[in-house]
């Protein structure tokens, strides 16, 4: 039997940091994955579809060059191409992955693992014994009851991205981020879309002006965005190359036909044959329960990531495994405030976010003001022609901290980080607008809006 000080199910972003840290910590440790290191975020979710977002980005960019004085010829998608690209960044991050993990003298042990006792970790004919083990087994695409996936007609994002060529049409269930960024990258290649969400607004879970202002530029592009849209799963039928959906949307009940329907409404913890029941862990709803140092009820067992449940994303299972893994050493990590993890949606524009919405600040309790400045007051958003968006800052109006920030636009995604600093050094939103930035810049906005709050702006 193999003896480790720890054995880490799963090799997503958040399993291999939390290997990798306990390594550097002095403990042993093993990485079990049944696929590949690298997990969903590389090989099937934030990795491929950013590449494909690029590659449609540089199609519009390309066609727009005239307005900038750049004459071209007439741009078209090559979709063998786009999947090339996408393979080749794929790989030579999941070969920079592995060698970080066999670096730091981590056996990475293919196959399914099976949780025999609190300290007893069963791969195929190997059994390892583990000081501690940590759950990082991850998140698989969710279905529509009645209406479940069958990867043809009805896919995943899984599914999509391994498609041999592009669908003629598609409509999209779901306006989160993976809903919108596909929205995205169709509309602009050329692809009739439909985006159909249950609630209000798209990325319905952010700020309603950036699911305002990203559903007018869908609209724009020729999307069809229904909000407040709700598709009855035993009305669906599918003929002649199409399925056939039917949507109640604005008091009457709609058909929406498409090549393909991407099911996109949320995700789900994949623990199912983990062998938990061997365990004193408790799953609620499918999510794992932990505390704040990501100890299960079993003392010996560790879970984070998407099988907890939360932010499903990438950089907070990364976090999440390193403050996992600091636990196990002994030592005392302090726990991490998801009210200053930035979250990003790459669509076109898109949407980036950290902390508290005005709305929910209020909900709270909170005496708080929101102040916005319009990109189209921006001089680079202007030079670059992309002028659609806005930042919009949070204030507590007592104390004058800085609660969050929302970011529409062009690139919004490096910006938001600036945001997410001052939520980590606990600013004020005086301090955040006193920064000096350079001119012109686009990082302009966020300062700008933040000196709107503090009644120090020159212009407004």
């Amino acid at each position: 039997m193999d003896e480790l000080d720890v054995v880490v199910i799963g090799g997503g972003t958040g399993g291999y940091t939390a290997a990798i840290r306990a390594t550097q910590l002095g403990l042993t440790a093993a990485l079990v994955e049944r696929d590949k290191v690298g997990g969903t975020c590389l090989h099937r979710g934030c990795i491929p579809t950013k590449a494909w977002l690029h590659s449609a980005e540089t199609l519009v960019r390309t066609r727009n060059a005239p307005a900038f004085g750049v004459d071209v010829g007439e741009a078209a998608l090559n979709y063998p191409a786009v999947r090339a690209h996408q393979h080749s960044v794929v790989d030579a991050l999941h070969k920079g992955i592995r060698g970080a993990v066999e670096k730091h003298k981590i056996e990475i042990i293919g196959g399914e693992a099976t949780i025999a006792s609190p300290t007893e970790v069963v791969v195929g004919d190997r059994r390892l014994k583990a000081g501690s083990i940590v759950i990082a087994t991850g998140s698989e695409c969710g279905d529509i009851p009645g209406m479940e996936v069958d990867g043809d007609r009805i896919i995943s994002s899984d599914h999509l991205l391994e498609l041999e060529e592009l669908p003629a049409s598609i409509a999209i269930v779901g306006a989160g981020a993976v809903g919108c960024e596909f929205a995205s990258f169709f509309a602009d290649v050329g692809i009739p879309t439909t985006l159909i969400e249950m609630l209000p607004n798209v990325v319905p879970m952010e700020d309603v002006d950036a699911g305002r202002v990203l559903g007018k530029s869908f609209a724009s592009r020729s999307v069809d965005v229904m909000t407040s849209a709700k598709v009855l799963p035993d009305r669906t039928r599918s003929y002649d190359g199409v399925v056939e959906l039917t949507v109640e949307h604005e008091g009457a009940e709609k058909q929406v036909k498409a090549a393909k329907v991407l099911i996109a409404v949320g995700r789900r913890a994949v623990t199912a044959s983990l062998g938990l029941e061997n365990t004193a862990v408790k799953v609620d709803r499918g999510w794992v329960q932990v505390d704040e140092a990501y100890r299960t009820a079993e003392p010996t067992i560790y879970a984070i990531g998407d099988a907890i449940g939360g932010m499903l994303l990438a950089h907070v299972a990364g976090a999440e495994g390193f403050i996992a893994a600091e636990a196990i050493a002994g030592k005392d990590p302090e726990k991490l405030d998801y009210n200053r993890v930035p979250r990003v949606t790459y669509s076109r524009p898109q949407v980036a976010a950290v902390g508290l919405a005005g709305s929910q600040a209020k909900e709270q309790g909170i005496n708080a003001k929101s102040t916005r400045f319009s990109l189209k007051y921006n001089a680079m958003a202007l030079i670059h022609g992309e002028s659609e968006g806005f930042a919009k800052v949070v204030t507590d109006a007592d104390s004058g901290d800085f609660l969050g920030a929302t970011l529409v636009g062009d690139s919004v995604s490096d910006m938001i980080s600036e945001a997410a600093l001052a939520r980590f050094l606990e600013t004020s939103t005086w301090e955040l607008g006193s920064s000096i930035r350079p001119h012109p810049t686009m990082s302009e906005l966020l300062g700008e809006a933040a000196q709107l709050s503090s009644e120090i702006s020159i212009y407004w």
